[in-house]
């Protein structure tokens, strides 16, 4: 039985939910949006990416009806809803505080939305209940929040932003204030009531993992524009810039001189005294123009001696080791001064290691395994 696949993102007869077109916001003569225009699609766990200021809190708030555009339009479901005040929005939003009411049971708190729209009673109580089970929440219904843990206020939150079926609901670093190993059990479970409910989630995260773990598509942004929109694994695997490369995961950036081969093949001049590096090029690069060669520490291996055959070997002295438990990454510094990390997996019990500091090693990798990136 094949798998279907979901990516509406990829068929062009889908219509998105959410539509920005040249959205541009400005607080004085600062830019926060600059000129954006982004599709998210119905079902989708949608993760804005970011270092703090880049503009993807304001880009949640002008969907949730808080802030409205300086110029450009905002589309729901085909209608544009710039003109629409927050409450009238099929749009609910959840913040980091969980704002629950602290003197209201849990049960009262997810009902709070539906009495106010004046829900009939049956309908009310049957919809809290769903809530409950749906975030596991039954056995805590008449506890108040202050005698429940954090990650259960945390799906209280949840279950009262869902109460109301929203068509979309955006979650505000809703993470943050968990300690690891929770956020990382939540992140489970917030991907498998957004599947269940079949809510469009967009997720505010400053957190690379998390948004690597729950969404469907990361837009990575900077300064108010969005570099690159991707599945998780093409962000990682094939970032279109030094900056996505760099803002995800650990990375190794070489920067040089392009020289052109056959077959998409660039031989990469970088260093004097150190052997040209070759890469294969998903995009054409000019004789001497300047190049990023993106690669990540895992796809570095590193030995004693010089590895027979490999399309690229530099050697150089261990300066560093984090030991992570699962893996060990080694800093190598190469004669030229620059370093560059590889990793390897600890599948065995570490008694001796196999290499240790100051050790001369040869690191290597195929012509396949780095990016080449243009900026």
């Amino acid at each position: 039985m094949a798998v279907k696949v979901f990516a509406p993102w990829d068929n062009p007869d889908e219509k998105p939910l959410i539509r920005f077109e040249n959205v541009t916001k400005k607080f004085g003569d600062f830019v926060a949006i600059d000129n954006l225009t982004l599709d998210i699609f119905e079902r989708e766990f949608f993760a804005l990416l970011g270092p703090s200021g880049c503009g993807k809190t304001t880009m949640m708030r002008l969907l949730a009806g808080f802030e409205a555009p300086t110029s450009g339009k905002i589309e729901l479901g085909g209608q544009n809803i710039v003109p629409v005040p927050p409450n009238k929005r099929a749009v609910n939003m959840m913040f980091q505080s969980y704002a629950l009411f602290p003197h209201l049971t849990v049960w009262e708190n997810i009902a709070f939305g539906l009495k106010r729209e004046g829900m009939e009673k049956d309908k009310l109580n049957a919809r809290v209940e769903q809530m409950l089970k749906l975030t596991r929440l039954e056995r805590f219904a008449k506890r108040k929040p202050h005698q429940i843990s954090g990650g259960q206020r945390q799906r209280v939150a949840l279950a009262r932003s869902l109460a109301k079926a929203p068509k979309l609901l955006l979650l505000d670093e809703p993470l943050g204030a968990l300690d690891k190993k929770l956020r990382e059990a939540t992140q489970f479970e917030l991907m498998d009531i957004q599947e269940k409910t079949g809510t469009t989630f967009v997720i505010v995260t400053h957190d690379q993992e998390e948004a690597m773990t729950v969404a469907s598509r990361v837009a990575v942004m900077d300064e108010g524009q969005i570099i690159q929109v991707a599945t998780p694994d093409r962000i990682y695997e094939t970032p279109n810039s030094v900056y996505v490369a760099d803002f995800i995961g650990d990375v190794n950036i070489v920067e040089g001189k392009a020289a052109p081969l056959e077959e998409n093949q660039v031989r990469i001049d970088w260093a004097e005294g150190q052997p040209p590096l070759v890469c294969t090029a998903t995009q054409p690069f000019d004789p001497g123009q300047t190049c990023y060669l993106a690669i990540r520490p895992e796809k570095v291996m590193i030995t004693a001696e010089r590895p027979e055959g490999a399309d690229n070997a530099v050697q150089g002295k261990i300066h560093d080791i984090a030991y992570l438990g699962n893996i060990s990454t080694y800093h190598v510094q190469l004669s030229n001064g620059t370093i560059i990390k590889a990793q390897s997996a600890n599948t065995r019990r570490i008694a001796r290691r196999s290499f240790t500091w100051e050790d001369p090693v040869w690191l290597s990798w195929t012509a396949t395994a780095g990016v080449l990136l243009a900026r």
